[in-house]
């Protein structure tokens, strides 16, 4: 019965696929902007992060004071901790007009706590050279002022007016901005940047082994008044502040509610016509004896074969979309609880539709076979 309606299948399947790829690419917008707002943290790892008391998000720069690294070091637990400079520079390729906004990250020299550890070129201990710098993929394309060609490890570029030189290469993630990063050392990224009264933007730190690190960030906190967090502590609350100050969930709630609403309208009433389309023979099989509860489960089979077919394929086409589109071009993140909250929903509307048509199927007076 619903496979020899092929038009009305066909219908089915397309409003279910449709509603499965709205659901997921929001979804998947969603999880991407969010991962975007924290990008800072998946490439600058460290245990624990020292920050002024003030500081909600990893995007807020509230300097610190050069010494409070000191008393940092001094607290009982703390093994190492570093200075990191984390701002902002317009840079351009020299006799190139176009300039670029880029991160700069100022590592420490001594230790390089922080630097990005997936290297394409180059050595971190490169960044000792003179006015060299490491670049990340993004970045090589960007600064390049003939984008065929990406620039290389020995190309320069400048900041601030000052000649910076690739010695490495590296893999990052990209910014909720869509620009790249430059690691560098501490001196040097100050000396990229605006200068202002306070450069020191974070303080890393790395527990002694066999020192739990919550006990750490409460000594850190205890002895000098600032903030430390882990960095699973800072991820979270980097999201929670974005979820609360920026308009990110409104419109990805918008894209998955629009995809919901457009599969239950679309599968909801295709499925009530096929049913009543149908009845003549629903009717004959009631007649024969059929029991309601038996035409109940063959509705809801119907419905259960229409949706997972139609979210298939619509996994299917949205995965493709995503395999397609390079990494980083877009801000868009499948992780795996996106597929099973896209299959909860599915379910959802295949259940609604299929209720819609057992209404008048339980109603259903077998003499309707015999009326013309």
């Amino acid at each position: 019965m619903l496979f020899g309606a092929k038009g009305k299948y066909l219908m089915l399947v397309s409003g279910i696929a449709f509603a499965t790829i709205l659901m997921i690419q929001g979804m998947a917008l969603f999880c991407g902007l969010l991962s975007f707002s924290y990008a800072t943290l998946d490439n600058i790892r460290s245990p624990i992060w020292v920050t002024d008391p003030i500081v909600a998000q990893v995007a807020d720069n509230q300097p610190l004071r050069d010494t409070d690294i000191s008393r940092v070091r001094s607290v009982p637990g703390v093994a190492w901790a570093a200075p990191l400079f984390v701002g902002s520079a317009q840079a351009r390729v020299i006799e190139h007009s176009l300039a670029k906004q880029v991160s700069v990250v100022g590592l420490d020299a001594t230790t390089f706590m922080g630097a990005p550890t997936e290297l394409v070129a180059g050595r971190i201990e490169d960044l000792r050279a003179p006015d060299s710098v490491i670049l990340d993929e993004r970045g090589t394309t960007l600064l390049s002022s003939d984008h065929r060609r990406p620039l290389m490890v020995g190309d320069e570029f400048e900041m601030n007016d000052r000649t910076a030189r690739v010695v490495g290469i590296c893999k990052a993630t990209a910014a909720l901005g869509g620009g790249s990063y430059v690691f560098t050392t501490y001196d040097r990224a100050v000396q990229y940047s605006p200068g202002q009264r306070k450069m020191l933007s974070f303080i890393l730190v790395i527990p002694d082994r066999g020192t739990p690190v919550t006990s750490v960030t409460a000594a850190i906190e205890e002895a000098t008044g600032l903030r430390a967090r882990t960095e699973d502590q800072f991820r979270m609350s980097t999201v929670l502040w974005t979820l609360e100050n920026s308009p990110i969930p409104l419109v990805v709630g918008l894209i998955v509610g629009v995809g919901f609403l457009v599969g239950t309208v679309i599968s909801g009433q295709t499925f009530y016509t096929f049913v009543a389309e149908n009845t003549r023979y629903l009717g004959a099989l009631k007649a024969m004896g059929t029991e309601n509860q038996t035409l109940v489960r063959m509705i809801l089979a119907q419905a259960g074969s229409v949706g997972l077919v139609g979210y298939g394929v619509g996994i299917g086409v949205i995965s493709l979309v995503f395999f397609i589109i390079p990494p980083g071009r877009a801000p868009l993140l499948l992780l795996w609880p996106v597929p099973l909250v896209a299959l909860g929903a599915v379910l959802l509307i295949c259940l609604f539709s299929a209720m819609l048509a057992v209404r008048n199927v339980v109603r259903l007076e077998p003499a309707i076979v015999f009326r013309g």
